[in-house]
């Protein structure tokens, strides 16, 4: 029946529940589970998971898991066990690293290992794209059916799921329109939404670019601090600007603005790790800190976006090999890159400086 949700909405469910406090259902096969987001739970969610009957665990990324001192079993991820008597408090305290200078000693940790772990690494995968901490409870339910019955709670089973994890939503255009921009009054905005009702991406087209051609292109990840409020921890706004103006200078060129804050981690992480740094560790260091990865986002959606505006090749303005790879992969022909060195201050040269030695950017 079309009325029926299907996988990929009951994932961006899912999504929404993870964010408000709820947990989600995962299963696979016979065995199922209960994932709760650490940083939303809430004390009465948490007693009624703690009151089922399975073994509860803390499922932590390896990032995480090496900062806590913490045996990493499953390679990526480790489950920590909880001693008698934990709470909300002690899960947060470990899911968030806001005070582990002050209290470093949140061991030793006990971690399971043996069995499979796919179901808690679907947990954490799902909490990372919601964009809170990719810390969560998980405990083991004999009856996923029932208990969804019983509950409402979301139910998802990962074999279905994995595809649309690994891949993501397709996007499709909505809307088009004229949108003269103090770069170049020949400029045009399209919005291209996501099927499953996620966040738009935008696709700023600056003249008429010849689609037989390579465009002028730049992949730009939204930066409210730096795009918006201006911020010098940063050079996003200052490369936001100068491609737009060269673009509008070369009197063509398409500049794809995709919702991937904080490299991917979200403004709430991406404060975080802005807190992290005011501690002495730099935007790596931070990032593994909270339990991700040096960069989250996913250039494939520039691609994708690229080949539905008609263009099959680019000159790419970036600093990132990164970005030049996962172009060529997806299929798009980057033919030249184009630097794009601006914005160096005094209160970025470190984070400059770190993008360059461990991102391998081209500064």
């Amino acid at each position: 029946m079309s009325l029926t949700p299907d996988i990929s909405e009951r994932l961006a469910r899912a999504r929404a529940d993870m964010r408000m406090g709820l947990p989600v259902l995962l299963e696979r096969g016979d065995d199922a589970v209960l994932a709760g987001a650490v940083e939303t739970l809430g004390d009465a969610r948490l007693a009624d998971m703690l009151a089922l009957p399975g073994t509860p665990v803390l499922a932590i990324t390896d990032r995480r898991a090496e900062t806590l001192k913490a045996r990493a079993y499953d390679g990526d991820l480790a489950r920590v066990c909880l001693p008698q008597g934990a709470d909300l408090r002690w899960l947060q305290a470990l899911a968030d690293p806001a005070d582990d200078l002050t209290h470093p000693m949140k061991g030793p940790l006990e971690t399971a290992r043996g069995g499979d772990a796919a179901l808690h690494r679907t947990a954490i995968r799902l909490a990372k794209s919601a964009q809170v901490l990719p810390a969560t409870l998980v405990v083991p339910v004999d009856n996923a059916a029932a208990l969804a019955a019983e509950t409402g709670l979301t139910r998802i089973n990962i074999i279905a799921a994995a595809p649309h994890l690994d891949d993501g939503s397709p996007l499709h255009p909505i809307v088009h329109a004229r949108l003269p921009i103090r770069a170049a009054e020949a400029g045009r905005l399209h919005v291209f939404r996501p099927d499953d009702g996620g966040t738009e991406h935008y696709a700023i087209e600056i003249g008429r670019p010849d689609r037989s051609q390579p465009v002028l292109a730049r992949l730009h990840s939204a930066c409210f601090t730096g795009d918006v409020l201006g911020s010098l921890k940063c050079d996003c706004g200052p490369q936001l600007n100068a491609a737009l103006m060269q673009m509008g200078t070369d009197g063509a060129g398409v500049l794809l603005y995709l919702q991937q804050e904080g490299r991917g981690i979200g403004l709430s992480n991406k404060m975080r790790a802005y807190s992290l740094q005011d501690q002495g560790f730099d935007t790596v260091e931070a990032n593994h800190r909270l339990g991700f990865e040096d960069d989250e986002r996913d250039f494939r959606l520039g691609a994708r976006i690229l080949k539905e505006l008609g263009f099959a090749s680019v000159r790419l303005m970036t600093n990132n090999p990164n970005k030049i790879a996962m172009m060529e992969k997806t299929g798009i022909r980057v033919v030249d890159r184009v630097p794009l060195k601006v914005g160096e201050g005094r209160f970025n040269s470190a984070y400059l400086a770190t993008k360059a030695a461990k991102s391998g950017h081209l500064l």
